[in-house]
């Protein structure tokens, strides 16, 4: 199978339909906007699927055209609000309707396709009732997107973790890609798959070995180059390292760049856990919570040169699969800071036995991609980027034709039960995300101006749940879940009745360690909670 998006940029430009789910790109990938207000002026249809109605998916002010400047663009055609953590029966019931409709694409699914027998008995043998109960999503709006999907020739489905960060967050993208192999939307120009990227590299670091366990191909040429042995199974991902640091099975933590402390579950957990190690090593750009109430009994912090600092160039791998080379730049700031790359080879040299490695000739960025070039499936052409300065697609992950990267060359389906995710009476689906001026975890702005929430220490709410609850905008509220507990304040917003959204890191406290058993991936957007007035949980301690 593959992991990356199976389109290039010019697939956005030849499709005539466009579903996002799970995403707000208007405030994480302004350019990916600028794609879909081009789509829909040839005549295209954008759908989005997002359980909170986001400014920037439905008018947008794309910088680069006047026409749009002046008068704002629609972005999408249809806005389908499901409950949160309801993508499986939303996306199931498309899939029923198109079968219904008799728009399958047979042809298709017989030649390129195994498994769609037993998809296609799932859906049938659903009903409808099931279906919009689950999703929320009244059947005429689900009627009006199938009508939308039938009548499109080439279409792409994108997606961020809006949809994989959940506990069935695995069969959020199957059920979606059923969907696209169904209509025989995949293996064909104009149409296929987007996962959604957020950090520049943060796919460049999985094409390079950083995984709990390595491809075969990828540790067969470490092996034949370097005489590395590797294991052939896997080892701990990011939260079984937490795991084994809470137990005490983990003495030392090198932490390069990021907020470990943040970017997990259940922060109290979180924090004594990291505190059990005997030491933590960080290597960072910028001084962060995690560096304060995530760190070893003996901590070291690194400061090192951000990717724009650096004296030397640095590649990005993009979600289209495209390798850039940056140029680098001047510090910021005066100090003895050091590049990462020469921070972990210092760091190897004092620690490793010699002789394995010149670690002082990879200090050298391009040294370090010349010997990418040779182990890196489809990587061959960064062993000259920094003569060429061309960038290049990365080799066999676009794919247009039949057949796939699969071992019978075929698309699998897979059947995805309907997830077991009802709040009970009195409680709330609680999804968390991040503003507009917040990168990762990291927060430059307190005011998220999409939204319209000057503080962050909110819960944004549907206006008729907090008409129910006798709430008003900026009432104090407590929100509570198995896990934790916070004092925060109402706000409106558009969200479908019965959902919940916070802001994350800081929600972090109220999400339970819960994970999808696949990928591993805490399911930060889907959390039962309870919200009560503030005024009676004080009263009813107090008492």
């Amino acid at each position: 199978g593959s992991g990356t998006a199976s389109v290039g940029l010019d697939d956005l430009a030849a499709a005539d339909l466009a579903l996002v789910a799970g995403a707000n790109p208007a405030s994480n990938h302004p350019r990916l906007v600028t794609q879909l207000v081009a789509l829909r002026r040839r005549r295209g249809s954008v759908i989005v699927v997002n359980p909170l109605r986001e400014l920037g998916l439905v008018r947008f002010r794309v910088p680069s055209d006047w026409r749009s400047m002046l008068f704002g663009s629609t972005v999408s055609d249809l806005y389908l609000q499901p409950h949160v953590g309801a993508d499986v029966a939303l996306f199931k019931a498309l899939l029923k309707g198109v079968v219904e409709a008799g728009g399958v694409d047979r042809a298709f699914i017989a030649a390129h396709t195994n498994a769609w027998e037993a998809v296609e008995a799932d859906v049938v043998a659903t009903p409808w009732s099931a279906l919009v109960d689950a999703s929320g999503v009244a059947r005429s709006e689900l009627e009006h997107a199938t009508g939308m999907l039938l009548r499109a020739r080439r279409g792409i489905f994108l997606w961020a973790m809006g949809l994989t960060h959940h506990a069935h967050g695995v069969d959020n993208v199957l059920a979606l890609a059923n969907l696209a192999l169904a209509l025989g939307w995949l293996g064909r120009p104009g149409c296929g798959l987007l996962p959604i990227r957020g950090h520049s590299n943060v796919q460049g670091v999985g094409s390079v070995g950083v995984a709990p366990q390595l491809k075969a191909a990828f540790a067969t040429r470490m092996e034949e180059l370097y005489g590395i042995p590797t294991a052939r199974t896997a080892g701990l991902d990011t939260y079984a390292s937490m795991v084994a640091a809470a137990e005490g099975r983990m003495r030392a933590g090198v932490l390069l760049g990021g907020n470990l402390f943040a970017s997990n579950p259940d922060r109290a957990w979180t924090a004594a856990a990291l505190r059990r190690l005997a030491l933590t090593v960080s290597i960072t750009t910028k001084l962060n919570e995690g560096h304060v109430h995530g760190r070893g009994r003996t901590a070291i912090v690194l400061p090192v040169l951000a990717r724009d600092e650096e004296s030397q160039c640095t590649t990005q791998e993009s979600m289209f699969n495209y390798v850039r080379l940056s140029e680098g730049g001047e510090p910021a700031v005066e100090g003895d800071l050091r590049s990462e790359v020469e921070v972990i080879a210092a760091l190897a040299e004092l620690v490793l036995p010699p002789g394995r490695f010149d670690w002082s000739a990879f200090r050298s960025h391009e040294r370090l991609r010349q010997e990418m070039a040779k182990v890196v499936p489809g990587y061959a052409a960064i062993g000259d980027i920094d003569q060429t300065r061309r960038e290049f697609h990365v080799a066999g992950r676009v794919l247009h034709a039949p057949p796939f990267p699969t071992a019978d060359g075929k698309a699998h389906f897979h059947v995805t039960p309907l997830p077991a995710f009802a709040p009970p009476a009195g409680e709330f689906r609680l999804m968390t995300l991040r503003s507009e001026g917040q990168f990762n975890t990291v927060v430059y702005e307190e005011e998220d101006l999409y939204r319209g929430n000057r503080r962050r220490d909110v819960v944004m709410m549907a206006a008729e749940d907090a008409a129910r609850l006798g709430l008003g905008e900026g009432d104090p509220v407590v929100v509570e879940t198995e896990t934790g507990r916070l004092r925060v304040t109402a706000a409106i917003a558009g969200l479908k009745p019965g959902n919940l959204a916070m802001y994350y890191p800081e929600a972090n406290v109220l999400v339970p360690r819960r994970l999808d058993p696949r990928s591993k991936t805490p399911a930060f957007k889907s959390v039962l909670a309870r919200l009560r007035p503030a005024a009676g949980v004080e009263a009813a301690r107090d008492g």
